[in-house]
Formats: structure tokens, sequence, C-alpha cells
């Protein structure tokens, strides 16, 4: 098992390493100038996701489906994720996780525009979309679309289900952390705790998740941003001084800058954009399967909705937290900034009393809305592979494995999902490349000439029979 988790670790250090990082980055780069930078209109994008489109049609509101991306992607990442990266690659690490957030809200957007364009609905009015959509009615590749689908399973049960269960449980476990006598919450007690808030909330399907997520992810967000904020005006006088090491680190040629972790320019772009990739999933096609139940007028209308989960994910979560982190080091020279976990600990430490509780909390819903949000991009993925009548012995799978995650050791489920989940990002990829000139369309129909208010009139085509997918949809 030590060879095993060995390998998989090698095989997952080098798909996340320059390869991945070439390819993601690239392509946000291309659509942000093919795209006119879909980036500058955040703001009205913001003021979209707060509005419901009653009149059409969808499972959920836009702000619905952005929560439950949101679920999925403000996780761990955003905290021992940012931790790591500047304990790997140094304070420049997080100008370059901050690029990425920045950039991949272009792909994003696009993914978003794909999602709605292609999707397709039940019987009964469900709608269904994502990547897999995409490649089998835009590019008619449906074996790519297969392909997508059994990547995002794996992924799901793993890094959306098992691995967030153990991160609660292994939180939750630690000796004192409410007080110096309290002991630590048996897994046992966690793993039964989540089977049953996992199954109240997911047996419900898209609408519950979306409910769900409405109401944790901006509390959550807010309970969190709070804490970085009270950390930074503590170590205020440094503010300044962090700032610029950012920068210079960022563009920095030579190692051990200011004698704080400094770095290459090469391992601080490196580790930044890899991490800041990993949090805000742009380009990994999870976010537009939710995005696709979106009650929308367009397809740009959602496209923009689904921008902002980079923005609020990694322009700005993400950033807090590198500042936060910094700021510390830079205030506190004897915190050891070699462990991310450890970083991150020391930091949250600073606010008195109540500093590991905002931490563990924080980190602890950010696990569980994750759980939330890649059950149903599970639950379409695995639709999408068997049909919907799999769907209720999906359900129980997931809630017994979110059990199973928190009392299992999941060194090797961690691997094995990490490499699935950068695999995923392949096929997604290429139907975001080979179908921008889709995307440059659909953009000036809508947004460019001024038209966001318009309803799209393209048809959604309606699927019957045994499995999600009938065999000849590629030839609507």
């Amino acid at each position: 098992m030590e060879f095993i988790e060995s390998i998989l670790s090698q095989i997952s250090a080098y798909i996340w390493g320059w390869p991945l990082i070439i390819l993601l980055f690239g392509t946000h780069i291309y659509l942000t100038i093919r795209l006119r930078f879909p980036q500058a209109k955040v703001f009205k994008a913001i003021a979209i996701s707060l509005k419901r489109d009653n009149e059409s049609t969808g499972d959920v509101s836009q702000f619905g489906s952005l929560m439950t991306s949101l679920a999925a992607t403000i996780g761990t990442g955003n905290i021992i994720g940012v931790a790591t990266a500047v304990s790997l690659g140094g304070p420049g690490a997080v100008l370059w996780c901050w690029l990425s957030g920045l950039l991949g809200m272009a792909t994003k957007y696009s993914e978003g525009l794909l999602a709605v364009k292609y999707r397709v609905k039940t019987e009964n009015g469900t709608m269904l979309g994502g990547p897999m959509y995409a490649l089998e009615r835009g590019l008619k590749c449906k074996w790519l679309a297969v392909l997508f689908s059994v990547f995002a399973a794996f992924t799901a049960f793993g890094i959306g289900d098992t691995v967030q269960a153990n991160a609660i449980s292994t939180l939750l476990a630690q000796e004192g952390l409410f007080s110096p006598s309290f002991g630590g919450i048996p897994e046992w007690v966690t793993g039964l705790s989540l089977v049953f808030l996992v199954t109240l909330v997911t047996f419900f399907g898209i609408k519950g998740i979306a409910r769900v997520c409405g109401f944790l992810i901006p509390f959550m967000a807010i309970f969190y941003v709070l804490g970085c904020v009270i950390i930074i005006l503590i170590n205020w006088s440094v503010l300044g001084s962090a700032l610029l090491l950012i920068f210079e680190s960022a563009f920095s040629l030579k190692a051990g800058l200011g004698g704080v972790a400094g770095t290459s320019i090469m391992m601080a772009a490196r580790f930044g954009i890899s991490r800041g990739l990993f949090s805000n999933e742009s380009g990994m096609g999870s976010a537009p399967i939710a995005a696709a139940a979106a009650q929308t007028k367009n397809p740009v209308r959602q496209a923009l909705v689904s921008s902002t989960g980079t923005f609020w994910d990694t322009v700005v979560v993400c950033a807090l937290t590198g500042i936060v982190l910094v700021t510390s080091i830079i205030a506190n020279p004897s915190i050891d900034y070699k462990d991310g976990a450890k970083l991150t600990q020391l930091a949250f430490g600073q606010i008195p009393y109540v500093g590991s509780i905002v931490l563990t909390v924080s980190l602890a819903t950010f696990a569980f809305s994750t759980i939330l949000g890649w059950s149903y991009y599970a639950e379409r993925s695995i639709e999408y592979l068997a049909g919907r009548r799999v769907i209720f012995f999906y359900r129980i799978a997931w809630v017994v494995l979110a059990y199973v995650g928190a009392v299992a050791n999941l060194t090797l489920v961690w691997d094995m999902a990490d490499i699935m989940n950068a695999l995923m990002a392949v096929p997604n990829i290429i139907s975001l490349l080979l179908l921008s000139g889709v995307i440059v369309s659909e953009t000036r129909k809508y947004l460019w000439s001024g038209e966001l208010d318009k309803v799209s009139d393209d048809p959604i085509p309606i699927i019957t029979g045994p499995k999600a997918l009938r065999a000849d949809l590629s030839k609507d």
C-alpha cells in the first residue's frame, strides 16, 4: 500500500505541476483576450446573480445555482491550500493565486455559457447540463463526454465526499479544541452526524441543496472573512510591508527574499497558480453542471453569474487568506511557515480566545458545503452514464461513504481523487477551446449588443428513455 500511495502521490504531483498549469492558465488568458475581458463586467454579473428570472425555465434561481457551485469550490483549499502555496512558493504565491482567479473568471464564464447553451430537459422538466452535454451536442463527441463523466464521478466520491468527511472528523477530534478540559469528538459520532445531515439535504435534490447552500455559503463566508479582517487589523502595522513583499516575491529571481519563505519566480508561480486553480475549479468542468439548472433568460446571463463564483472564491477569499498569512509571518517571525496547516493555526491563533474556534468552524462548514455541492455533480455525472434509475442507490452510497470517510485513513483515496480531478479538466478544456467560436457568437448576441434581457429562443431538447441521455441526442 505504501508503494501504491507513493506512486499515486508522484503522479498527482506531476499532473498538478506544469502540464496542467500551462493548459489551464493558457486557456484563461486565451479566453480573456478573445472575449474582450469579461472580468470587467463583474459588478453587473453580481447584480444579475441577485435577481430572479421567474419567467425563465430552470430548476433553481441563478443565485441558487451560484451557491451550489460555490459550495463545492469554497472549501479547505481556500485556507489550507493557500497556506501550502505560501509555505512552498513563498509570499509571491499569493499574487499568482490571485491572478489565476482573475483570469479564470473568463473560463468560468465560458463554462457557464456552454452549460446553458447545450443543456437538455427530462420528461418531468428537470434540466441536465455540463461539459458532457457540450461535448456530445456541441462537438458530437460522446466518448469524450463519457470519459468526463467517469472522471467527475470518481472525483466526487473522493475529494467531494470521503476526503471532506475525513477533514471534518479530524478537525473535531482534536483534543482541547473548544476548551482545555474538553476532549475531541469521536470520529464515529461525526460520521453518524454527517450521515444524518447529508441525507437530509441530498435526498431533496438540487432544490434542497441550493436552499441549504443559499443560507450556508453567505453565512460561512462572512464568518470567515470577518475572522480574516480581525487578523489583518491586529497586524495592521505590517500590512504595507506584507503587500510589498507579496508583489516583490512574485517576480523575484532569487531565493530567501527578506528571510521569509522567499523563492524564485518559478516556484511562486507554480504553487500560486496550481493552488488557485485547485481552489476555484475554473476549467475543471464541475461548476457548469450546477449552472445548467439555473432559471435564466439566456446563456450569457448565467455565464456572467458563473464567473462571479471564481471572483468570490479566489479574488476575494483566497486573497484575504494570503494577506492574513503573510502579515502573520512578518508580525511573528517565530511562526513556522514551512507547514501550511500549522501556519494557518498560528495565524488564527492571534485572535484572542476564539481564534481556533473561528478556524475550525470555517473549515468544518467549508468541508460540509463541499460534500453538498459535489453530491449534485456526482448525481448528474452518474445519471448521464447510467440513467435516472440508479440515482436512489447512488444517494445511499454517497451517505454511506460520508461515514466511511469520517472514520478511515484516506491517503490513497485523496491521491486517486486528486488525479481524477485533474483529468476532468482535459475534455472540458477541449470543449472550451473548440467551441470558443460559439462562446464568442453568444457573447456578441447578448452582451456586446446590449441585449442581456433578451430571452433565448434556442430549443431545449427533451430526452426520453431508460437512460438520461439518448444515443441519438448528438444528432439533433
